[in-house]
């Protein structure tokens, strides 16, 4: 057998200690341990989601089959979590298995942790001592032996709190260090990679309904420095007609807006009886339905409301998207613009083309009516896909007043 020397790190020195097969065993172990975990579906998920939206992003058309290979597949991982959370929930040996290991690794792991500060106040027989002891319980957790596994964490604590007690406290720099790299990750995250953001209201129907849940990428146009509001560089590209962008509204900086983007800097953008005009030319579009209906929500009662409007199919920059509009112009609304987009800027409308706060009514500040661009250093990303829906007509949507879980919408490209 192998040996280390007891200054080494704790895991280290277990490790050289092992024979071939008690490593084999252990890795075993692990793989087991990660698999019947309960994030292992999650996870599962999220490893699926990536690659998902890399190709419906680069190649849109791909969705017509990737959206329901990705709702099989969630719904298997689904299945997978209800499965494993019964088991575990049955298995009374199991659940006392995952008890003690989680123990016994974080014992562990402390001593490892504490004997790495302090290595030059513990005597080599003191750390022989714990290792050989922590291989005994790394040892009884590998056999499945629930009451050798307890009696040996036991001895472990016990050695622990007589050897290193005097340091087992947790200094406040320890505790803030923690808490800091996670705080560090989690705005890492949500600055530069992702951000969920939830549809608030009608003004993006059809093609968002009040309820979904989008994942907004926010490294596509650079990265944005919050409260500054400026992007120092940009990554992948510049917005572009037909993307729907999150922003922070420019005159409401409290809140943040979910729009499309109609025009570019330098672009003159005109809506001639509903119809879009970009630099003079009518953007196509094509009559679905004369009186398709809507499910909208009151911003103040919360309650459901039928909502009839003109369906069209339209071509942005390429994007095809539904738009709706109402059936009849409403007075002043004949002519609209022209708007001359500014540098480092774009225009932004509402596919409820009627009914949305937009860059033509100046983003809905009160008793604002001018035009509002919307300068890049505001906009925190491109809406990529709704991964969950809470909206009408769901899943126990009776139960809560039309609400539900709307399964259908789930991994819904937005386009």
């Amino acid at each position: 057998m192998s040996t280390a020397s007891p200054s080494a790190k704790l895991g280290a020195a277990m490790a050289a200690r092992r024979t071939p097969e008690q490593l084999k065993a252990r890795r075993q172990l692990l793989w087991r341990e990660l698999l019947t975990s309960l994030w292992a579906p999650l996870c599962g998920v999220g490893l699926a989601f990536l690659p998902y939206v890399t190709l419906i992003e680069m190649a849109p058309h791909t969705a017509s089959w990737a959206q329901p290979l990705m709702k099989g597949f969630g719904l298997l991982m689904v299945l997978a979590f209800v499965g494993l959370l019964v088991w575990r929930t049955a298995s009374r040996k199991e659940s006392l298995l995952r008890t003690l290991r989680h123990e016994a690794r974080e014992l562990i792991a402390e001593d490892e942790r504490i004997l790495g500060r302090v290595k030059d106040k513990v005597s080599p027989a003191v750390a022989e001592k714990i290792t050989e002891q922590a291989l005994r319980v790394d040892n009884a957790s590998v056999a499945g032996d629930a009451e050798a596994l307890r009696a040996e964490v036991k001895t472990l604590e016990l050695m622990t709190q007589e050897h290193l007690g005097a340091y087992r406290k947790q200094s406040a720099w320890d505790f803030v260090g923690g808490f800091a790299k996670a705080l560090l990750i989690a705005l890492i995250i949500r600055t530069v990679l992702v951000e969920p953001y939830r549809i608030p209201s009608g003004s993006m129907l059809p093609t968002l309904q009040i309820g979904d849940q989008v994942f907004v990428n926010k490294f596509i146009y650079g990265v944005r420095i919050p409260l500054m509001n400026v992007v120092p560089f940009r990554i992948v590209r510049a917005p572009l007609r037909g993307d729907v962008i999150v922003f922070n509204n420019p005159v409401n900086e409290s809140t943040d807006f979910i729009k499309r983007v109609i025009g570019i800097p330098g672009d003159v953008v005109e809506i001639i009886d509903g119809v879009i005009h970009i630099n003079g030319q009518p953007q196509p579009r094509t009559l679905v339905s004369a009186d398709y209906i809507v499910h909208n929500q009151d911003d103040t009662t919360g309650q459901w409301f039928d909502q009839e409007e003109v369906l069209y199919r339209e071509d942005i920059g390429g994007v095809v998207h539904s738009a709706l509009q109402h059936p009849l112009r409403l007075p002043g609304r004949e002519r609209e613009g022209p708007y001359t987009v500014p540098a480092d800027s774009v225009f932004v409308m509402g596919d409820n083309r009627d009914n949305s706060a937009d860059s033509r009514y100046g983003l809905g500040a009160p008793g604002h009516h001018e035009v509002e661009y919307v300068p890049y250093g505001h906009i925190k990303g491109k809406a990529m896909v709704v991964w969950l829906s809470l909206g009408w007509g769901g899943l126990l949507g009776n139960l809560f007043g039309g609400t539900g879980l709307r399964v259908e919408r789930f991994f819904e490209p937005v386009r």
